[in-house]
């Protein structure tokens, strides 16, 4: 497994977290922002804030998609 690869793994989950309905999937389960006020060091209050942090940096998700897919096509 090369850096490039690692890298594409990284991308496409963040793109998975980026897509999450807070509504339809994070409520229901009360893993919204407002459900960990006091306690954000607990593994749960960490995934809940890379969730959020992935949904709040959409547009540099875009651009870094763009990236990959001209390098792919580029490069193969």
């Amino acid at each position: 497994m090369g850096f490039w690869t690692l890298v594409e793994g990284l991308l496409l989950f963040a793109n998975a977290l980026a897509i999450l309905n807070e509504d339809r999937f994070l409520a229901p389960r009360r893993w919204t922002l407002l459900e960990i006020q006091g306690r954000r060091n607990t593994l749960k209050g960490q995934i809940i804030g890379l969730i959020h942090a992935c949904q709040y940096l959409r547009l540099p998700l875009i651009i870094l998609n763009i990236i990959a897919i001209c390098s792919k096509l580029v490069f193969g």
